[in-house]
This record gives structure tokens, sequence and C-alpha cells, in this order.
């Protein structure tokens, strides 16, 4: 009976040890899941954000990203403060004001997100169709406008420009609309101008373009002036002709940065190896959006914020940061 009692014993020591070791590998396996806070799904940042997504799943051991569609670059700062999404993604005067606290975020100093990596300029795009008389700003006045989805980075940055350059909303019928609505909202008439924050290239202008004759409008020498005078985190810039369908003229107009952020209290080891991933595997990427060759290791620290740990640790790694 004793030997048996043993032999039971020694069973019972070799299932606990095992169970124990099956549980510490399922521990060091269990995967962390990442959600990425973009835009509606006709914006540059939605392809963006589809493609680091997948490269993160793919590179970053344990985690798994998703894409989420979200309200744009307010929506996102405010998810990211509050924890209900783990990276978004925002223009550079959203960031800049959100963390000091200012104008639109006066009273509401979102002070715990930091920055991880720049990602590329957006540019202010405001479109009509070829046969409306609208040549600039002045002939807006009056008009249908869309100023973009309610709380995205697109309508904030209308209310900047068009505060900067003398008028108010009460100057435009406005619709609050999302880019992909603006779209059908010109082909059916329902607007006459449509506004974008985006990077070039952005599909829902492509396939406007595609099937109208479409116009961008310009902003003029004097209206620049004003609003990067105004604005510390706009600058003046052209979109090249031949980006859109139709469009064989450059535009001038402002751009801002986009940036992607995190929370401050990420763990500083997993946000090293989320950047790491990325400049390491860039060209997957640049493969989903064509942007993101403007993602570049040089310019990744380059934002209105201070960066997360994490992220510093890697630039100083690969001497971009001292």
């Amino acid at each position: 009976m004793k030997e048996r009692g043993k032999k039971l014993y020694l069973v019972f020591l070799i299932v606990a040890s095992m169970m124990v070791l099956m549980t510490s590998i399922a521990f060091a396996q269990e995967i962390t899941s990442i959600s990425i806070a973009s835009c509606g799904t006709g914006g540059g940042y939605y392809v963006y954000a589809g493609g680091l997504a997948e490269l993160i799943s793919n590179h970053v051991p344990n985690v798994r990203a998703t894409a989420e569609v979200t309200g744009c670059s307010v929506a996102n700062v405010r998810l990211v403060a509050e924890k209900e999404a783990e990276i978004g993604f925002l223009m550079g005067d959203v960031a800049w004001e959100s963390f000091n606290g200012q104008r639109r975020f006066e009273g509401e100093k979102l002070d715990n997100i930091r920055g991880i990596f720049a990602m590329y300029p957006d540019w202010w795009t405001w479109i009509t169709l070829e046969d409306k008389p609208i040549q600039g700003l002045s002939d807006m006045v009056g008009k249908k406008v869309s100023s973009g989805s309610p709380g995205s980075g697109v309508e904030y940055m209308f209310n900047n420009l068009v505060t900067a350059l003398g008028h108010n909303l009460k100057d435009f019928q406005i619709s609050r609309l999302s880019f992909a609505d603006q779209v059908n909202a010109l082909k059916d008439g329902v607007i006459d101008v449509g506004s974008w924050s985006t990077a070039m290239h952005t599909s829902s202008i492509i396939d406007l373009g595609t099937t109208h004759s479409i116009r961008i409008i310009p902003l003029t020498e004097a209206e620049i002036e004003k609003v990067t005078s105004m604005y510390p985190f706009y600058f003046r810039g052209e979109i090249p002709a031949g980006v859109y369908p139709g469009v064989e003229e450059a535009i001038p107009t402002v751009f801002t940065p986009n940036m992607a952020i995190v929370n401050k209290d990420m763990p500083e080891d997993l946000v090293y190896e989320i950047v790491k991933a990325i400049f390491e595997n860039i060209d997957d990427l640049r493969k989903v959006h064509p942007c993101a060759v403007d993602t570049t290791l040089e310019n990744a620290p380059n934002v209105p914020l201070p960066l997360h740990p994490g992220a510093i640790k890697y630039y100083k790694e690969r001497g971009v940061l001292k």
C-alpha cells in the first residue's frame, strides 16, 4: 500500500507540474488586443489603419490589432485619453490643442496622451463639381457646404480655416457629413461643396472624380498667409497636378501633419515592440497606403506632443534621437 501511495503521489506531482507548465505557456501566449482608432471608411486613416493593424499582428508576438471606424481626430484623442482605444490617429492641430487644453479643448486638457510616430501630411481639400460657379472661398458663402463629420478633425480644421479667413458657420448652409456621404451628396446635388482633410490619393475623392468632373477649390496666397500666421500647426503646400482625376493643375492649400498616439500608461515594452515592428517592416505599410512613403524613421519623432518612453527608447537605439 505504501508503494502504491508513493506512485499515486508521484502521478499527482507530475500532473500538477504539467498543469502549472500548461498554465504558464497559456499565460505567456495570451493575446493582447489593440484597437486602432482611425476614421470613416472613405478616408486615408482607415486604409492606413488597416495596413498598420496587419503589420502589427504579423510582426509583434501575441498581439492582434484591428482598425476601427470612428469619428476621426477629435473622437480619437478622447478614445485614447479614456483608454477606449490603444492607438489613435489624429491631425497635428488636434494633438497640440487637446494636449494643451486650448480652444475647442479649453477645460479639457488631455495631457495623458503621448506621440509614437509621425505619419504623413494631411491636406486641406475643398471639392465642388466642375459645373458649379465656385472658384474660391468667397463663392462658397451662402452655399450648401459639408464641414465634415461631427467631432472629426475635418470639422475642426474647417472651423479654424473659416475663422482665420473672417467667416463663421452662419455664412454657409452647413451639413456635417462623412467622406462617403459627402461624395453621394455631391453626386446627387444635395451639397455644393465637400470638405476633406486627408492624405493625397484618398479613395473617396478618386471615386467622385472618376464619375464626375470635379474642381478642387484653391486657397489664395493671402488666405494661406492668414491661416499659417494664426495657427502654428498649419503649413503651406500644394496638391500636385494629376493626384485626382481631371485635376491637371497644382492646387495651393495648407496641411497639418498626421500622427499616431497612445495613452501614457501603455507599457513601455509594448510600445517599443510596436514602433520597432513598424519601422523594420515599413514596406508592408507602403504597399497598402501610398502616403506611407512619408512615414520615415527620420521624421517619426517630429510630433507636437511628448513622445512615449517606448518610442523614445527605439528612436535612441536607431540614432534619430539623442
